[in-house]
């Protein structure tokens, strides 16, 4: 038997945790059709079934407030699964009902997995799951996501609904005589005219129209105006009286009507509190000392400190075994190849450019691995709540830390999904404020750049410098916020609520998952995109070649060195093998020899188109202390951030002093007499804020409706990062001197 089966639940029910505790490896992630919201599939498979397992948003209503909530229910109404798994909180039974609630009146076939049974009992709340069932009338299974107990049970009792083809009726809930009464004439209205009655219950459809439901009105309208126009004067007229009588809407006294229906349950038995109610369980004594209003930021700024310095103490060593595996990669292939364009693009190109990236990923490995322990545990949602009253200050939404905090605002995110994290704002302008500074976080594809300049540059203070650019991206980001919000998107700041899971032991099953996710992500950008584009540069790098008359010159002036020096010098270097100790005549011939290497090298990269375009840029990225090579890599960049890292490994390898030398290009730069740790600084802060890379740029465009927000993201960045660099730079230059 095969089946499709949808996970849903609130945020923070544990059903991200249930979906990788059932799928396991065999999932992968993708978009909804049409929309960017992230969806995930997998399959569970036992003797007797395989469902095909597709884990929807989190969502607290099927309400079409939130984009979302609309890719919820238009999954379950168009893509019909044969059983919807509601993940429901058993320590939040009453609020974690509400949605279960909601797909009982869809008619939907419903399972309960009534998760965190075990935080349930530590709170003295009992739970009797037969008489949940009994009264609900669909199955309730008590799981515990995180050790993968009731998993079993749960997949059975939604296998069981499919094999007896069990029918489901939609739940109909009074919700008190004025809305009761005119719902009645609206379903008369609505069946007779087969108003969406092929795609939602007739009960449903009226439903929606007293909750104004934007979407099922735009529907209505669409299908039939006239219609839509006397249901919607209906509701209208409701609502007058509702205002006047009660003092309030048809959409709450809907809402309190359920929760109504919910209490009702709850209190036949259902549940037992055996403790005072009003006690502080472990997570509020936790949370009185780690969201305290002074202790709570300084924990936090230490736990981010923390875990820059285990990431790169203990990413070190792995970070050297790999660039050392494609330093003997390169020289095991320069052995091989003979001399030539094959060579260069082999070597240079690909596994100078790519490997370059894919040295990083140890280090993006670790990083990964704590912000999912961060996150899992429960204290990235503190985070939230501890920075909206900073983020209020600078004209922005608490609910706006999230994207900040999931484009990288610790390190390791990505700018993409935190501009599409925006829409969880109401406000426009908040919105839009956001999403045009989210791009300033230390996203995964900035991480390799900082590692590569720390570890040449700032070795003995990696994890300080990291935390001081991790303090530095949020600066920038709320001051230019601030600057927007009080120039171009001028607009007062609404009110934030949030809700706080409970803290959890994170299972290491889920954070290997959630790390490897996000790990292989990386590593498929780097044989996808940062390939494709190394393999660009290294052309554009490569062609036009030297001419032959340059070829010819730099050819005779190596021979005329060699006729220079003494026979026996000449005849050491042909004779002894590579590796033997060489006499002192024979070592200064060498490095003359090399140093015209270089120079051809360097006069064939300048002639170069790409070599042309970065000295072309050098009069002016001069002022901030970037030559020509750093041009082209910055240029790279606005495709993808990591091709600065590959661009500059692509250059550096193609201007080797000594081919035979394979060391890192950490090192390479911190030999380089164009490089010092004012640069490299002056690189940090701008790679920190010039423009978006180009896939974000295109989110940013598609999010804010306008390409004009785009262009402005790439304009208005850049400009301010090349500011700052030259502020750096020339600060910097007068203060050394």
């Amino acid at each position: 038997m095969q089946a499709t089966v949808a996970l849903a639940g609130n945020p923070n029910s544990g059903k991200t945790t249930l979906f990788n505790e059932l799928t396991g490896a065999r999932q992968h992630v993708g978009n909804y059709p049409g929309v960017t919201v992230e969806k995930k599939e997998g399959t569970y498979s036992s003797n007797d079934f395989q469902l095909h397992i597709v884990d929807l948003p989190g969502t607290y209503s099927l309400t079409a407030y939130s984009l979302e909530e609309v890719v919820a229910r238009e999954f379950l109404v168009n893509q019909r699964p044969e059983v919807v798994v509601n993940i429901v909180d058993a320590s939040n039974l009453d609020r974690n009902l509400y949605l279960a609630v909601q797909f009982l009146e869809m008619g939907i076939p419903v399972c309960i997995a009534l998760n965190m049974i075990d935080v349930a009992k530590k709170r003295g709340i009992e739970i009797n799951a037969r008489k949940l069932s009994a009264l609900l009338g669909v199955p309730v299974v008590p799981t515990i996501a995180r050790t993968g107990r009731g998993k079993k049970e749960l997949m059975d009792s939604a296998a069981r609904i499919v094999q007896e083809n069990t029918e489901f009726f939609p739940l109909t809930i009074s919700y008190g005589d004025d809305i009761d009464s005119t719902m009645i004439e609206m379903e008369k209205e609505i069946e007779a005219n087969r108003l969406l009655t092929d795609t939602y219950p007739v009960r449903w459809v009226a439903l929606k129209y007293m909750e104004n439901d934007e979407q099922i009105l735009e529907k209505g309208r669409l299908q039939n105006p006239e219609l839509a126009a006397r249901l919607q004067e209906m509701v209208k007229k409701v609502s007058h009286h509702l205002q006047d009588t009660l003092d309030t809407y048809p959409e709450a006294m809907i809402a309190d009507q359920r929760y109504g229906y919910i209490k009702s349950i709850l209190k036949q038995g259902v549940i037992y509190q055996k403790y005072d109610p009003n006690r502080l369980y472990s997570s509020d004594r936790i949370d009185k000392v780690l969201t305290n209003r002074f202790l709570g930021p300084l924990i936090m700024l230490a736990i981010i400190a923390g875990l820059y310095h285990v990431v790169f103490t203990y990413s070190e060593v792995p970070v050297g075994w790999l660039e050392s595996v494609f330093g003997w990669i390169s020289a095991g292939v320069s052995a091989i190849l003979p001399d030539g364009l094959l060579k260069s693009l082999i070597v240079s190109g690909i596994i100078d450019g790519v490997g370059g990236v894919l040295g990083f990923v140890p280090l993006i490995m670790f990083m990964f691995f704590g912000i999912a322990f961060l996150e899992d545990s429960g204290y990235l949602a503190r985070v939230a709540f501890m920075l909206d009253r900073v983020f209020r200050i600078f004209g922005l939404h608490g609910s706006s830390v999230m994207a900040f905090i999931v484009s990288g605002g610790i390190a390791g995110g990505c700018a993409v999904p935190g501009v599409m994290a925006t829409r969880t704002l109401k406000s426009p302008r908040e919105r839009l404020a956001t999403l045009l500074t989210v791009p300033f976080m230390n996203c995964g594809a900035k991480l390799p750049v900082f590692a590569l300049l720390i570890a040449a540059f700032f070795a003995e203070y990696e994890a300080l410098i990291m935390f001081m650019i991790t303090l530095g991206a949020w600066a920038g980001a709320l001051l230019v916020a601030k600057l927007l919000r009080v120039t171009v998107i001028k607009g007062s700041a609404t009110p934030f609520v949030m809700e706080l899971p409970p803290y959890r032991m994170p299972t290491f099953k889920g954070l290997a998952i959630h790390t490897w996710e996000r790990t292989w992500q990386y590593i498929k950008k780097a044989g996808t995109i940062i390939l494709g584009f190394s393999v660009i540069l290294w052309a554009m790098m490569s062609f036009p070649a030297l001419p032959d008359s340059k070829v010819v010159e730099f050819e005779a002036r190596r021979q005329a060195v060699m006729d220079a020096a003494p026979a026996a010098s000449v005849s050491e270097l042909e004779s002894i093998p590579q590796g033997a100790e060489l006499s002192r005549e024979a070592i200064s011939l060498k490095e003359k020899l090399n140093g015209m290497h270089y120079q051809e090298a360097e006069t064939a990269l300048r002639y170069s188109i790409a070599g042309r375009i970065g000295t072309a840029l050098e009069s002016v990225s001069r002022l901030a202390g970037f030559d020509w090579r750093t041009n082209i890599a910055l240029v790279g960049g606005f495709a993808a951030k990591e091709v600065v890292v590959s661009t500059l490994g692509t250059a550096y390898s193609l201007g080797e002093v000594d081919p035979e030398e394979t060391g890192a290009l950490s090192e390479a730069l911190a030999k380089d007499p164009g490089w010092s740790p004012l640069v490299a600084l002056g690189l940090i802060v701008f790679t920190m804020f010039y423009s978006p890379c180009f896939v974000s740029v295109v989110c940013i465009s598609r999010e804010s409706g306008s390409w004009k927000w785009g262009a402005f993201a790439i304009a208005f960045n850049t400009l301010l990062a090349f500011g700052l660099a030259v502020l750096i730079y020339q600060v910097g230059s007068v203060i050394v001197s």
